[in-house]
């Protein structure tokens, strides 16, 4: 934390109750944003008391998603909102109508990293008030690239945007995953969007060019900057999510990693040969709990096991974490357990570094994604790998990916 910042988050340490008694936080929606190096990111908070009113419960906007935080704590004028799945919060200082502190994630050990925050109450738009207009419209799919065309370093998307008036929604899809949702505003010929969900910041600028371009700039967290173009392309398609990641010749999935215990400590060891998988239809999940893909993927399947685990299905999460520490990354499964309602194990199999989680699962050629979802029959056979997890933000896409899912499963039950 740069000296700024740091005097900043002393300057918002509630300070000893003097007597006076704090005005009451003023609840609903407020505008908020994030200062990153490619400008101001805007999100929405919806913040309102509990029951009790001891505590109150606050939801990130992004477009049609509302994403829970953890209870929030307001004492002493100072707002607490913590997001301890990704082991981030915002802490701010409330003045009336208006707020002003950081939000900080922890990196390694005691490191944090911090970025000033500001929200006012009552503003419900995003980039821009209404009454801007727009003089395009980018409603459809884009053929994207991240990075400079031409060179070796660059990733292919593709842009889905749903436009209403100057309001825009949608995401960009990529081989590994989607960047959840997006919403923003197009002013003139220039578009904005933007996310916040606890873990990620993304910010997307652009200008329209001619014949249906688009040349912009992508910003992820507060220093992350990268150039992108698009062109307006209804075909627009990436490879299929099953021919990425496969098994070797000759070949077969087995692993053997601990469950967290609870206390810090590793618990019992789970395997595919374990009875509990034995001529059972079986997911295999390859997760980190700090994914924010991942956790959308869990939201999927942590109900439908609910619903389904008595039809002979079984579902185990290996988890990637950022230390392959049973008492650092223990309690982060832990925590993503109990966010997401998970009664499936979900084990510590190594660290997210994708070259070291190939080598806990050899029998795989690469891992290509954080998440990766594999089907295995009853006989153990891995039969489907799907690379990658396009989630509800991207609409058609995730409701495709459901209905595969479930009919890859139906297949494998009926054998």
């Amino acid at each position: 934390m740069n000296k700024l910042l740091f005097l900043l988050a002393l300057a918002i340490i509630p300070v000893a109750c003097t007597g006076q008694s704090q005005k009451p936080l003023t609840t609903g929606t407020w505008r908020a944003t994030v200062r990153t190096a490619g400008g101001e990111l805007p999100f929405g908070l919806d913040i309102q008391p509990t029951a009790d009113k001891q505590s109150f419960t606050v939801h990130a906007i992004n477009g049609n998603e509302r994403l829970p935080m953890d209870a929030a704590t307001f004492r002493n004028d100072t707002l607490r909102i913590p997001m301890s799945l990704f082991e981030s919060e915002i802490i701010a200082r409330v003045n009336g109508n208006t707020m002003t502190g950081i939000w900080r994630r922890r990196r390694t050990g005691n490191q944090y990293q911090s970025i000033p925050f500001e929200a006012q109450q009552g503003l419900k738009y995003r980039f821009t008030p209404d009454g801007r207009q727009a003089s395009v419209n980018l409603t459809g799919k884009w053929t994207t690239i991240f990075g400079t065309p031409g060179s070796k370093d660059t990733t292919a998307a593709v842009g889905v945007f749903d436009q209403k008036g100057s309001t825009i929604t949608g995401t960009f899809l990529t081989p590994t995953g989607d960047y959840r949702y997006l919403a923003g505003n197009v002013v003139g010929d220039s578009l904005f969007l933007s996310c916040f969900d606890g873990s990620h910041l993304f910010l997307f600028k652009a200008k329209a060019g001619p014949n249906r371009t688009l040349t912009g700039t992508f910003n992820s967290g507060p220093t992350y900057s990268e150039n992108w173009t698009a062109r307006f392309d209804p075909k627009a398609a990436l490879p299929d999510p099953a021919s990425l990641t496969f098994i070797k010749p000759g070949q077969k999935l087995a692993f053997s990693f601990p469950e967290p215990s609870g206390d810090g400590e590793a618990g019992k060891m789970v395997s595919l040969t374990d009875e509990r998988f034995k001529g059972k239809v079986t997911v295999v999940q390859i997760l980190g709990s700090w994914c924010p893909n991942c956790m959308d993927e869990t939201n999927f399947l942590s109900p439908w096991y609910k619903k389904n685990r008595s039809r002979g299905v079984e579902v185990i999460g290996l988890a990637f974490e950022k230390s392959a520490n049973m008492a650092e990354s223990g309690p982060r499964i832990e925590r993503m357990k109990d966010r997401f309602k998970i009664d499936y194990p979900v084990v510590l199999a190594g660290t997210n570094d994708k070259v070291e989680a190939a080598k806990s699962l050899p029998a795989l050629n690469r891992v290509v994604a954080f998440p990766t979802t594999i089907l295995v029959d009853k006989k153990g056979q891995v039969r489907h790998i799907h690379t990658g997890f396009s989630g509800p933000g991207t609409g058609v896409y995730y409701d495709q990916f459901v209905d595969e899912f479930n009919r890859l499963i139906e297949k494998l039950l009926a054998e």
